[in-house]
């Protein structure tokens, strides 16, 4: 008998183990670990948003503080109407890391960018896990719709981290119709606009080229190539401009 307990725990464990890190194992958990992310993106980036130094980061700090905001707010409505208790505070692990970023003697953008970059790679994880296996299904359409908007800022996270952020306040240069959209080691770069499956919804293809500095975002529509198109003005100029998949947004293309 006690052998077959002992077969049936180091069963269990395995199991545990064998689910991704920042899975949930429960409607309850992952209302808690959602809940908790999403107030650490709006506090750690209200931070940021006052204190950054590069102009790109504050911008991200922005985006975050609107984008989760709304997460957070659909959320609550969510597990209320489930029967489900919404933390009102950090857990342990984000209030250290909000200390961090808030006692932080130099500049905030790199603490704060690596935070993000930790943090959508937890929250990617974790809603897409409960999407696919989620015990609840109105919890399970949040995360799955919730989902690509993670993507989105994961991409653009690491987009800010390659690039570099400054300590003086200047902004990354813009993507333009002669910078490579792949770099690689061996092989010629194709230059952006990079045709392929494009899983921008209108929206976010809109936002992200607003995000760059466009203005009067109109007439986007997505060719045979997977390129978004449309018009849009910088600097009081109309111009062409294209997103394509990897997030490229060019100006003056046909």
């Amino acid at each position: 008998m006690n052998n077959r307990m002992l077969l049936a725990l180091a069963t269990a464990t395995a199991m545990t183990f064998a689910l991704p890190a920042f899975a949930a194992d429960s409607a309850q958990d992952f209302v808690d670990k959602a809940a908790a992310g999403g107030m650490f993106e709006v506090d750690s980036s209200k931070i940021a948003e006052d204190t950054a130094q590069d102009q790109a980061v504050k911008d991200f700090a922005q985006k975050m503080i609107d984008d989760h905001g709304a997460a957070n707010a659909k959320l609550q409505t969510i597990a209320g109407e489930q029967k489900l208790t919404v933390p009102k505070e950090l857990d342990a692990k984000h209030k250290a890391d909000l200390d961090t970023l808030q006692n932080a003697k130099d500049a905030v953008d790199k603490p704060y960018v690596q935070l993000q970059r930790d943090a959508h790679s937890e929250a990617v994880t974790l809603f897409e896990s409960y999407a696919k296996d989620g015990d609840n299904a109105q919890l399970k359409t949040f995360a799955s719709e919730t989902l690509p908007t993670l993507k989105m800022h994961q991409e653009m996270i690491e987009k800010i981290a390659a690039t570099g952020t400054s300590t003086t306040g200047e902004a990354a240069p813009a993507t333009s119709s002669t910078t490579p959209a792949v770099t690689t080691t061996d092989t010629a770069n194709p230059a952006a606009p990079v045709p392929g499956a494009n899983s921008f919804t209108e929206d976010q293809a809109k936002d992200r080229i607003q995000d760059a500095g466009y203005s009067d975002v109109s007439k986007l529509t997505k060719d045979e190539q997977g390129i978004w198109r449309g018009q849009a003005t910088k600097d009081g100029k109309n111009t062409t401009v294209a997103l394509d998949y990897q997030g490229n947004i060019v100006a003056g293309t046909n």
